[in-house]
């Protein structure tokens, strides 16, 4: 499939005005295909001679093209191309009859059949360039039109699209004509949903999930509803331009690649964000966020739209942001950036360190496939983090009327990033263009470093700077609490603009002096010698969590630099995540305490004293939770005492009782995740498996099922796991997944040793034939991460060099076979 490139979407934008789609889908042709129809009115700019241009359409079928009623050949189409020849200025009328392929990868128009109960569902994902996998279309963002759409459905069957439906009887469904949006913003959810619905400011909004899933959805519909009120009534308050649809409807579906797409008026989530297990707060927050963060987009991305992919950051980081502040400040979930800090932020970090790391806003992305790979750490949390401190450091007052002035100046249409920075320069006296030179324009991390000199009769503060970005900082200055000698009290919070002109005095010497408390900017930061004395002592004693999740990172970073002998941290973490009370700050030291300390960054003979370790901590988690007053806390403790068993026992224990003394109960998601543990550790076998998957036949259990018996010590289930994975194209993309997730483990190293050369060869295939989304799952989950040693990483650079990948595998594998060299240098300095 050819790639759409920058130069020729401009040519094309220069070119035409697209005014018009009419789109007819059946959705009763079968099993594989569905039928779909195209009526495009557009209009060739000029009083030039005729040109040349096309539409992008990759059918099953194409049965019949005619352009302004005369037909054209369906022949002529070139891969996923139609040419379109000899336009004369003027309007136009491109009609095509073709049939689609359903996917089983999340791509295009995606088919699910529930194993709960057989009922099926489809749902589109047009993203980034995957419309021509369901209607043909000039497929570039900056070619807006107005869309209708209708749809037959078999009978009894719902339509979702981004207006409000009508059923006109026979199956069959008619949209409500959309305003001006890009193709890629195009949605259809078409099935037997379970549906909520209410009103809110005179719209219709709507919560939609499968059957099977319904009563999990009615027992949160109540929190979902406050919290799309919430955050739709506090962006009304942020924004002047009203929300520019005629409903909101928010679908939980199958099988979603992403968290969530920017639909507009219909949002689709993943449907694990309907809880059918225990969770923990920090995972509804997480959920919560998610919303804000798609209903953010309906104003940057859907109503002001980027002109080319090199500007995602326009619409990615902008909702991020918004995101986290929003649920911060409309919703009950106040300490959202606590969860921002200690494990998005961390995504950014690591992104901006490896070789594939890029600017927040690229000067030039070649094409889609380029563009496709930057939906990363970068476009996401370090974007975001760049606006917050583009907040702290321009006030929010002159950021949002900025904003409001770019939505007033751009609605229904595109904007670049000199747009977007011409907008708020029009509502400050800052020099914002440089701050986005500075900001948006350049990669990697900087590094900030305190020192303190002087003597007792005064101290001052000196900031060192490895970077080159200003940073306005706040500097915390901790005691020791002469009260309480576990407890650090904040003596004070400086304001700090770097570079320095002069040192700033602090009086007498700190205990602790935190560099970027609060959070507020993005930058790596260092601890002098006595403030690292404190952190080994006092951790758990700062009072704020936002603090303790700088620190935290600080520590993290620092493990990954090869600075903190990993053994180290887990000796911290033994020492005072027991104490922690901020949920999300205990699971995301314990997930990279066991998923990258445990895992890989400590030598192998060195991982059963580290599992030990981590293990103790969480006994010590769980015993503080026996009172039942922090289920949350005592929740993470579990899932984490579960994932570092080094022996069955205890876990086999409590899935043969079916709880875990003191609560809580087993649910279907703890019971697959020990069932998981004792696969690898050779303490379950096929007939207990088969018996789990008939208690639970839902479609987590499946995916359950394949996870575990991928994750067997036996020869046999290695092999076809691999098989199913590599050598056939049957597995959707998350039963692929769960596959890739069972297969490697660090205790099974022995018994999968051959896989590992096969790996790059049958990755690099399967990409191939199955497209993006697979091939980024082949990168991301079935790569053998375990597997940390230099021949691993030498077969790795030698497929980089010789097997020419699809960009996606690419990507993902530049980025870890780089994570891999991190972990043998990590290894190499604490063996030192």
């Amino acid at each position: 499939m050819s790639v759409l490139t920058r130069d020729e979407a401009q040519t094309r934008s220069r070119l035409l005005d697209v005014h018009h789609y009419a789109i007819a889908l059946d959705l009763t042709r079968g099993d594989e295909t569905f039928d779909s129809r195209t009526a495009i009115r557009f209009t060739v700019r000029g009083d030039t001679d005729a040109t040349d241009t096309f539409v992008e359409v990759k059918p099953a079928e194409l049965r019949s093209v005619t352009l302004d009623g005369q037909p054209l050949d369906p022949a002529a189409l070139d891969g996923n191309r139609l040419p379109l020849r000899g336009l004369a200025p003027g309007e136009h009328e491109l009609r095509v009859d073709a049939a689609m392929r359903y996917s089983r990868t999340g791509e295009g128009m995606h088919r699910f059949t529930d194993p709960a109960d057989g009922e099926t569902y489809l749902y589109t994902q047009m993203f980034l360039d995957d419309v021509q996998r369901v209607f043909a279309a000039f497929d570039q963002p900056d070619l807006k039109a107005v869309f209708d759409l209708a749809v037959t459905a078999p009978e009894g069957w719902t339509v979702l699209a981004n207006g409000t439906t009508e059923h006109t009887g026979d199956g069959h469904w008619k949209a409500a004509t959309t305003p001006l949006i890009s193709t890629y913003l195009v949605a259809v959810a078409a099935g037997p949903w379970h549906s909520v619905r209410t009103e809110h400011r005179g719209l219709p909004f709507g919560i939609h999930c499968r059957r099977s899933l319904a009563p999990h959805l009615d027992t949160d519909a109540d929190e979902l509803f406050e919290i799309t009120r919430a955050c739709f009534d506090r962006y009304h308050e942020k924004f002047t331009e009203p929300y520019p649809f005629d409903s909101y409807d928010q679908a939980f579906v199958p099988e979603f690649n992403a968290g969530a797409m920017e639909n507009p008026g219909l949002v689709t989530f993943r449907d694990e964000f309907v809880f059918r297990s225990a969770v923990t707060d920090t995972q509804r927050q997480t959920r919560a966020m998610v919303i804000a963060h798609e209903m953010a987009h309906m104003w940057f991305g859907d109503l002001v739209t980027l002109r080319w992919w090199d500007d995602i950051w326009l619409n990615e980081s902008f909702a991020e942001y918004m995101g986290y502040q929003t649920t911060a400040e409309a919703t009950r979930f106040a300490d959202t950036w606590t969860d921002f800090g200690v494990s998005r932020k961390a995504w950014g970090y690591d992104a901006d360190q490896r070789p594939s790391t890029h600017p927040v806003a690229p000067e030039h992305v070649e094409d889609t496939a380029s563009a496709l790979l930057n939906f990363d750490g970068i476009s996401y949390a370090k974007g975001a983090s760049a606006l917050r401190q583009l907040v702290h450091w321009l006030g929010e007052k002159d950021f949002l009327a900025g904003i409001n002035i770019h939505f007033e100046r751009h609605k229904y249409a595109n904007a670049s990033l000199a747009d977007f920075i011409d907008s708020l320069a029009a509502a400050t006296d800052r020099d914002v263009h440089a701050w986005a030179d500075a900001w948006l324009r350049t990669t990697g991390v900087d590094t900030l470093t305190p020192r303190v000199t002087g003597d007792n009769g005064g101290r001052a503060l000196e900031v060192g700077r490895k970077g080159e970005r200003p940073h306005r900082v706040a500097v915390g200055l901790y005691d020791r609490d002469l009260n309480d000698e576990g407890r650090l009290t904040l003596r004070e919070r400086l304001d700090l603009d770097l570079p320095q002109d002069d040192p700033r005095p602090i009086g007498k010497l700190p205990a602790l002096v935190v560099l970027n408390d609060g959070d507020l900017s993005y930058a790596k930061v260092r601890f002098d010698a006595e403030s690292f004395r404190t952190i080994r002592e006092g951790l758990s004693g700062l009072p704020d969590p936002l603090t303790r999740a700088v620190v935290w990172n600080a520590l993290r970073d620092a493990v990954r630099d090869g600075e903190l002998p990993a053994r180290a941290y887990l000796d911290i973490a033994r020492a005072h995540l027991p104490r922690e009370t901020d949920l999300a700050l205990v699971d995301g030291v314990l997930a990279f305490a066991a998923g990258q300390v445990a895992d890989r960054y400590v030598a192998p003979e060195q991982r059963p004293a580290a599992l030990t370790t981590l293990a103790e901590l969480c006994r010590d988690l769980i015993r503080r939770t026996e009172d039942g007053d922090h289920p949350g806390l005592r929740l993470i403790a579990v899932r984490h005492r579960i994932a570092t068993a080094a022996h069955p026992d205890t876990i086999a224990a409590w899935l043969a009782d079916g709880t875990v003394p003191g609560g809580p109960e087993l649910d279907p998601e703890l019971r697959w995740r020990i069932l998981t543990r004792l696969a690898v550790l050779g303490a379950t076998d096929e007939a207990a498996i088969a018996a789990e998957l008939e208690r639970d036949p839902s479609a987590t259990g499946q995916e359950g099922a394949a996870r575990c018996r991928a994750a067997l010590p036996d020869a046999e289930a290695k092999s076809r796991a691999w098989e199913a994975m590599f050598a056939t194209d049957d597995l959707s993309n998350y039963l692929f997944t769960a596959m890739a997730q069972g297969f490697w483990q660090p205790e099974q190293a022995d018994l999968v040793r051959e896989y590992v050369p096969r790996y790059y060869a049958e990755a690099v295939a399967v990409a191939a034939r199955r497209g993006p989304a697979i091939a980024d799952a082949a990168g991301r989950w079935a790569f053998p991460g375990h597997a940390v040693d230099a021949d691993t990483l030498r077969l790795g650079e030698q497929c980089l060099a010789d097997a020419e990948p699809l960009p996606a595998l690419r990507r993902k594998l530049t980025d870890q076979l780089d994570d891999l060299a991190r972990a043998l240098r990590v290894r190499e300095a604490g063996a030192r």
